[in-house]
């Protein structure tokens, strides 16, 4: 499959992820003890991977410290933010995250904006704002749970950034070094909060289990896609998490979408659809070499 598809099916896989999230809080199991449960779970095996792979990743050992502190912070502060503060003030600040993406891309990585990556990232925050129902009341201030939501996007867009350019790392060490971040995070936000952990059964911990096997998939399609698509783009095609959200709570939830969601959607897919053309520099290669 090509790395965009990749990227699609590991950003619909993470617009999935409210459904179990739902099911979790519903034991008592949500913000960041789900996250440390999880995450810390799946740290397990990382850390012997990361000792295996050590020779392959410790010429870029400062882009996959990158990968594990961004991509930690961008999980953990979602469900941060997630958990306490509005949901549609959450998701629409995380996913500002394109705008770092295009902006990082060009003057980190030095890639092109060219017309068609500026305008599917305008038709991809307008498809957004119609998604979310968007007023002049989102802005009106920001508070905790709000800014936890904007450094979540950036560091999204960073650890974006930083895995297309740990171009050396192995895909599996690129993947669990963010879930050891998460985990590292949020065991240091239960601390500092203090709260109290509960005791899950064990056939939750085996539910647990499955659930980070749903994010490891998730990851590792995510972080394929990272390494092998321009960060301007990858911005762009990450964004149909929120398309696929917004309408599984629609079929499976009490939420009806109108007409501006359903508009807002087809926005958000013709955007993901325009970013993920192969540039026209790879399309003239190809010709060129065909007999």
């Amino acid at each position: 499959m090509r790395a965009e598809w990749v990227l699609l099916l590991g950003a619909a896989i993470w617009g999935l992820g409210w459904l179990p999230l739902a099911h979790f809080a519903g034991l008592g199991l949500a913000g960041m003890p789900m996250v440390l449960f999880t995450f810390g779970l799946l740290s397990l095996p990382t850390l012997a991977v990361l000792y295996r792979q050590r020779r392959a990743w410790w010429r870029q050992r400062r882009g996959l410290l990158g990968i594990a502190g961004f991509g930690g912070w961008a999980t953990a502060g979602l469900v941060g933010a997630l958990s306490e503060g509005d949901v549609v003030r959450s998701m629409l600040l995380f996913y500002l995250a394109p705008a770092w993406g295009l902006l990082g891309g060009w003057l980190l990585l030095g890639e092109r904006l060219t017309p068609s990556r500026i305008g599917a990232l305008l038709l991809a925050l307008g498809g957004i704002a119609l998604t979310l129902g968007v007023d002049r009341d989102t802005f009106a201030s920001l508070g905790g749970a709000d800014w936890l939501a904007l450094s979540a996007g950036l560091s999204f867009a960073l650890n974006n950034l930083a895995t297309r350019a740990a171009e050396q790392v192995p895909l599996a060490s690129k993947a669990m070094a963010a879930f050891l971040g998460s985990a590292l995070f949020a065991a240091l936000f239960c601390l500092l909060e203090g709260t109290a952990l509960p005791l899950p059964d064990a056939p939750t911990w085996l539910q647990i289990g499955a659930f980070g096997l749903f994010w490891l998939a998730a990851m590792g399609a995510a972080q394929y896609g990272f390494s092998h698509v321009e960060a301007s783009r990858a911005a762009v095609l990450v964004v149909v998490e929120l398309l696929v959200s917004v309408l599984t709570a629609a079929a499976f939830g009490d939420r009806l979408l109108g007409p501006g969601e359903w508009f807002g959607g087809s926005l958000v897919l013709l955007a993901a659809l325009i970013a993920a053309r192969p540039p026209r520099d790879s399309v003239n290669s190809l010709s060129e070499v065909r007999p």
